[in-house]
């Protein structure tokens, strides 16, 4: 499967906060967005040179997504570690043993 075909499951355009009212763009939508031609007598853009660099932009930020998710898993196993050690110290200070 290529990179282009890659898209996330449905529903996970919301933002961080769950509400769906202020999507993130995603790379899918980035590479699938398809400009209307251009009005009759008007000049329009290169739809080649266009959709090369909708590529790269979803590109980067698919590597963007990548990264933000491998901080999340980082800070998440940081996160239960000082839980398991908070109590453990409480203990220790106030004289117990395990």
């Amino acid at each position: 499967m290529s990179i282009r075909d890659q898209r996330p499951e449905q529903g996970s355009g919301a933002t961080s906060d769950g509400s769906s009212t202020f999507s993130s763009l995603l790379p899918w939508q980035v590479r699938e967005h398809r400009f209307p031609p251009a009005r009759l007598g008007r000049r329009g853009l290169d739809a080649d040179e266009v959709y090369t660099y909708l590529d790269r932009v979803a590109g980067d930020m698919m590597a963007l997504h990548a990264e933000i998710t491998k901080h999340r898993q980082e800070t998440l196993r940081i996160k239960t570690a000082l839980r398991r050690w908070q109590p453990e110290q409480a203990r220790l200070a106030n004289g117990e043993r395990q």
